[in-house]
């Protein structure tokens, strides 16, 4: 009789849409009365089929529990060669009334091929073994749902935290017990958490993450690998999520037949455009950001888990890839080849008028450029300048007549809302409501420009006097004094606001003094010192 046409190997299968079974937890169930007799003790269940034909494997997928009662057994070895060919994850043979025992030929084919061999007692019928494989998978589906609804919550809460890019890739890490990074284009990792892999893995995944961020079409969204037995995977920032989910179904399943044969081209692929991509690709661009992961093993729900978290970073890092991201950088070479800030304003928003933002980190670590950008977000702007110097402000600039609500984790100083020729004085006005804020511990401190009985005096006049007033003190006095006067000369406050000792305070402050002739006690000299400076 000639052989059934198989399946074409090209076309996979699709996974069921549950976790596999391990074969071990159907073998706890001690109502089935099921005994391992040969073969591994470790298989993954995806299915479970009867067939009493003499080679089943044209109808195999892979992955399935295959029940026998061995009808038309003839030749044990080749029957077991062919379910393993197939993918099959395990035998279960039923004793009565066809066979009194396990014939030992198959006991010792299942052995020489590695394919875990069940007996199956008479008083189990198939169909129960059947019905306790899907109420294992159910069970197992549902702790899935709930790791990744835990894991959700996690990675949100850490997505509204003021370093939500650390934060999410800690939970990411804690969460698939493993090694989460943030990449460049040119491996470069801009944050990281979770236990380092091996070197070897390590150098795996750096040219795994240059994968899935190659700046050309048809560029995959995600990739996966394997290294020194650890499992490496990386997903490219701003992707497809969907259509990436949509290819690795590596949660729910083992791999079929056609899944090992086009794994293992891709591997080759990747290997290959790895080794191509480190000679002949061009500069790697920075904003091209990518997330990998390096796990001992795949859990269940581990690439929903991933694909949030690839979600939440892609939404945290795109201001650095925003689509105003050309009006920035045609407003910057305006501004190097001459234009005004006035010319290259509507390039960058709103009219006006602006707010300038100065902000620090309550627990005094300096932020990076993505967190900078994550603030900036929170605010409502792409406009941020990080800041590259040790202690430097974040500073940020919003097109928004409104100003900006403090936010967890910052301490903030704002200027009011100013016309744009006046922006580097409320730039000032803002540096120094930040110093303020810090010294008093407020969240937000916004500097108004002069109001009421101040206001009423013309600026020219108000301007020329405070020259010549202040004209005896240098910069660094003049700054020491408004600080002292404004936290009413509180010299600790002062020293906190401009992070000297106090020490510096009370002697710049009797400089002033002396510079100026004049008692600083005295109520009245404070005011019109405090008008004055008020005028810068």
């Amino acid at each position: 009789m000639d052989e059934p046409s198989m399946p074409s190997p090209s076309v996979a299968a699709p996974g069921p849409p549950t976790p596999p079974v391990p074969l071990a937890a159907l073998l706890a169930r001690e109502e089935l009365g099921l005994r391992r007799i040969a073969g591994p003790a470790d298989a993954d269940l995806l299915w479970v089929h009867t067939s009493e034909m003499a080679d089943p494997y044209p109808y195999l997928l892979g992955g399935e529990l295959l029940l026998s009662a061995g009808v038309l057994l003839t030749d044990p070895d080749r029957y077991v060669a062919r379910l393993v060919e197939a993918g099959a994850a395990a035998l279960g043979f039923g004793v009565r009334p066809v066979h009194e025992s396990v014939p030992e030929a198959l006991v010792e084919a299942c052995d020489r091929h590695g394919l875990p061999l069940l007996e199956v007692p008479p008083r189990t019928p198939f169909t129960t073994i059947a019905r306790a494989v899907w109420r294992l998978m159910a069970e197992a589906r549902h702790r899935e749902l709930r790791r990744v609804t835990r894991a959700q919550q996690a990675l949100a809460t850490a997505a509204a935290r003021p370093d939500p890019v650390p934060a999410v890739l800690h939970q990411l890490a804690a969460h698939l017990d493993g090694r989460a990074v943030l990449l460049t284009a040119s491996g470069e990792e801009l944050h990281t958490a979770g236990r380092p892999p091996s070197p070897e893995a390590a150098a795996a995944l750096a040219r795994l993450g240059g994968l899935v961020t190659l700046d050309r079409p048809g560029a995959p969204a995600s990739a996966t690998d394997t290294a020194g037995g650890t499992q490496l995977s990386a997903y490219a920032l701003g992707g497809e999520v969907s259509s990436a989910s949509s290819r690795d179904r590596s949660d729910h399943r083992t791999p079929t037949r056609a899944d090992r044969h086009t794994q293992g081209q891709a591997r080759d692929e990747r290997r290959t455009h790895a080794r191509d991509e480190r000679v002949t690709a061009p500069p790697p661009q920075g904003e091209r950001l990518a997330l990998a992961l390096a796990t001992r093993r795949r859990e269940p729900g581990d690439h929903t888990v991933a694909g949030i978290a690839v979600v939440l970073l892609s939404l945290l890092t795109a201001p650095h890839r925003g689509t105003d991201a050309a009006g920035r950088s045609a407003a910057l070479v305006r501004l190097l080849l001459g234009a005004s800030p006035a010319e290259v304003a509507p390039l960058l928003g709103p009219e006006g008028p602006w707010t300038v933002v100065h902000a620090r980190r309550t627990d005094g670590t300096r932020a990076d450029a993505l967190t900078a950008g994550a603030l900036g977000a929170s605010l409502g702007s792409t406009l941020v300048d990080a800041g590259y110097g040790e202690g430097d402000a974040v500073r940020v600039l919003l097109p928004e007549p409104h100003g900006p609500a403090p936010q967890p984790g910052w301490t903030l100083g704002a200027s009011t809302p100013t016309a744009l020729p006046a922006l580097a004085a409320a730039d000032l006005r803002a540096a120094r409501a930040l110093a303020h804020a810090e010294a008093t511990r407020t969240p937000l401190a916004t500097e108004a420009p002069a109001t009421g009985l101040a206001a009423l005096v013309p600026p020219d006049r108000a301007a020329a006097h405070a020259r010549a007033l202040l004209a005896p003190l240098t910069p660094p006095l003049a700054g020491t004094l408004r600080c002292w006067l404004s936290l009413h000369g509180s010299w600790d406050r002062t020293a906190v606001a401009l992070a000297v000792h106090r020490n510096t305070v009370r002697q710049r402050i009797g400089r002033c003094a002396e510079l100026l002739g004049m008692d600083l006690n005295d109520m009245d000299v404070r005011t019109e010192l405090w008008f004055a400076l008020r005028q810068e």
